[in-house]
């Protein structure tokens, strides 16, 4: 069973993050240029909450605030469940399929570890079942 820890340790633990007053325009520049679909929230040293090209388009777009004057801390996500390095991939999964989020944030030890994304999850599963499959024709032909 691989773990959120051997994810991070493939991956890598670099975590983009952007201050809650900064403008959500800072946000979406930062995410278009990092090539990615969310950015930690912090408050000085302290994780607030996350934002998301999702919150970009719900909170922002469709509500008629304009990205350049909006700061980020007024439309973060701020109930954003959080993974530990030790949880299962696919207890990580089950969660985020609930809550219908697609990043989540890793605390190890209270500290802000890392990032993960449902791509991430799906990621690792595929590789397992495809070492399985190789595993089992490895088996069926000697």
């Amino acid at each position: 069973m691989t773990t959120i820890r051997q994810i991070l340790q493939e991956k890598g633990g670099e975590v983009s993050t952007i201050s809650h007053d900064a403008t959500v325009f800072d946000a979406i520049k930062m995410m278009a240029d990092r090539n990615i679909g969310a950015l930690v929230v912090m408050e000085g040293r302290k994780v607030v909450g996350l934002i998301t090209e999702r919150t970009y388009a719900r909170e922002v777009v469709l509500k008629g605030r304009t990205s350049p004057t909006t700061p980020v801390g007024e439309v973060m996500e701020t109930d954003v469940p959080y993974a530990q390095p030790e949880q299962s991939v696919e207890e990580c999964m089950a969660v985020m399929t609930k809550t219908r989020l697609r990043h989540m944030p890793v605390f190890d030890r209270g500290e802000l570890a890392g990032l993960i994304s449902m791509g991430d999850l799906v990621h690792s599963i595929i590789d397992g079942h495809e070492f399985t499959i190789e595993q089992l024709l490895h088996y069926i032909r000697t």
